[in-house]
């Protein structure tokens, strides 16, 4: 029998948070955060973004899947970092391909469409209650990472492309992520409402981050910066999880169908 310890061993309890509305507020702050640094990087140094975005990303995923319970801070850490590569990963593929918004939206759609099918396929659950195993939890961080593109994909689609405008596209975000919301309240799957929410964080954040950061003459910005809205959403972001860390009201509890055998939707 050997006695090595696995790489990324399997969680003893659930490796998400609790979906509160400090969850939420810090999720949109890190769409909003990834959009603008990896903006800035982009536009400071691609050596430097590609270091902070790739190796950030990297180490924070090597730290996540290593932990066998829930940290706020390795979480959001790790929320964080993807939220910086998706971005990258989203811009280089229009920029590189030349490929419009149009055509990398749907491409984005239709890889978390296709995670989504794989992770229900093999573990019988899209449940963030059950990530309880190292296999869906690597089935969670793979469709985490396709959201956070195809949102900066859709965001950069209604603002530039379409016209709309950053203000007017995070508006339309704003009101459309109310309708998971109410559809919940009403007692529609749980399962459904959160991914559908969780999608539209990711345009939701980015488009208001390029408003705040970007000039009048791309898509109607303030002009403040994409360093200066980076930092301020930084610092948002490490206050709110200091908060969470320290507090623990941000932990799920034990639930019984946290055993991997759950099969619910």
């Amino acid at each position: 029998m050997s006695l090595r310890h696995p790489r990324f061993p399997d969680p003893v309890a659930a490796k998400v948070p609790e979906v509160t509305v400090l969850f939420w507020v810090i999720k949109v702050l890190t769409t909003g955060m990834g959009e603008a640094a990896s903006d800035y990087l982009g536009n400071t140094s691609l050596v430097l973004g590609g270091l902070v975005g790739v190796g950030g990303f990297g180490l924070a995923m090597w730290l996540q899947l290593r932990s066998t319970r829930y940290a706020a801070q390795t979480y959001w850490f790790a929320v964080a970092m993807v939220a910086v590569f998706g971005t990258m990963v989203a811009d280089i593929l229009h920029v590189a391909t030349s490929l419009s918004y149009w055509v990398t939206s749907a491409f984005y759609a239709v890889a978390v469409g296709v995670c989504f099918v794989l992770w229900r396929r093999s573990e019988g659950t899209l449940s963030v209650h059950s990530i309880v195993t190292a296999r869906r939890e690597r089935f969670y961080w793979c469709t985490v990472l396709a959201t956070f593109a195809l949102g900066t994909a859709v965001g950069d689609l209604t603002g530039m492309t379409v016209g709309l405008g950053f203000f007017s596209s995070g508006v339309m975000f704003a009101v459309a992520i109310l309708v998971p919301l109410v559809a919940w309240r009403l007692g529609a799957n749980p399962v459904l409402t959160f991914w559908t929410a969780y999608v539209l964080t990711r345009p939701l954040g980015a488009s208001f981050a390029d408003w705040f950061g970007k000039e009048r003459s791309i898509g109607g910005g303030l002009g403040f910066g994409d360093g200066t809205v980076t930092a301020v959403m930084l610092v948002l972001i490490v206050l709110l999880v200091l908060y969470a860390a320290l507090s623990g009201t941000d932990a799920q509890p034990e639930h019984d169908e946290l055993v991997p055998a759950a099969t619910s939707a």
